[in-house]
């Protein structure tokens, strides 16, 4: 599952990172701390002869919706090259979406405290992508729409500790071949859709100010406790859904 993100990190690091042209430096240069469905992300595409800096609205429509619809935000990974909300755009149109850090919410086990938000992001890299699929949509009168949804699989060891579902983050070398889009055999693409290593990721709780999307600004992932490492959990936790944060995990 994933339904809020950030991408706060500077322009160039994202033109180096994905290999894009100067050009896209400008639809990169805002930051974004609580990315919320709906809103426009910033993805990466395959351009006729580089990669291209997009916008899509969160929440894919299919093709074939008879109205725009709010959109299906994620796509399950084990499912996505039969459905058939999905299928098509698995085959034809794939994107890269940037972020470097997500949110998850787990049940503190008291109605006091409510449900406590976690930042995630990764140890080795300041900037990683989601892999996402995109839609084209087309009113009656003519009017397009582009919107996009992000995979997600089983949790790892880290996750399940939270959320049964995480996002599919792509490693830099399966960028190429996610997004060409003469590749359409799902034989090739589904086995990129694994498991993030959790010994590459870490967590740390922040304050329920990021709840509203209203709220964008560094305060939204401002940590609020001590973290949780990916690498410090030596055997596989049990999944649930929905999650409930352990007693050995920061509670603020």
């Amino acid at each position: 599952m994933c339904g809020r993100f950030s991408l706060a990190v500077a322009p160039e690091v994202l033109m180096q990172h994905f290999g894009l042209p100067a050009a896209a430096q400008e639809r990169a240069a805002v930051p974004r701390y609580n990315i919320a469905p709906s809103q426009p992300v910033l993805a990466v595409v395959a351009g006729s002869l580089q990669r291209e800096a997009t916008h899509f609205r969160w929440g894919l429509i299919p093709s074939w919706s008879r109205a725009p619809q709010a959109g299906w935000i994620n796509a399950r990974a084990e499912t996505v090259a039969e459905k058939p909300s999905f299928r098509e755009a698995f085959r034809r149109r794939r994107c890269l979406i940037p972020a470097d850090g997500f949110y998850e919410w787990a049940d503190s086990g008291t109605a006091k405290k409510g449900r406590q938000p976690y930042w995630f992001h990764l140890l080795d890299r300041p900037v990683f992508a989601f892999a996402g699929i995109w839609e084209r949509w087309r009113s009656p009168e003519g009017v397009e729409v582009e919107t996009c949804a992000i995979l997600n699989t089983a949790a790892n060891r880290l996750m399940q500790l939270f959320h049964e579902r995480m996002p599919v983050i792509l490693t830099e070398n399966d960028y190429d071949l996610w997004l060409d889009p003469q590749v359409q055999d799902p034989k090739l693409l589904l086995p990129l859709l694994r498991p993030y290593p959790a010994e590459a990721m870490a967590a740390y709780p922040v304050s329920t100010y990021v709840n509203n999307p209203r709220h964008e600004d560094p305060a939204c992932r401002a940590p609020i406790g001590e973290a949780v490492q990916g690498s410090s959990l030596s055997e596989p936790a049990g999944s649930a859904s929905p999650a409930v944060v352990p007693a050995s995990l920061p509670i603020p």
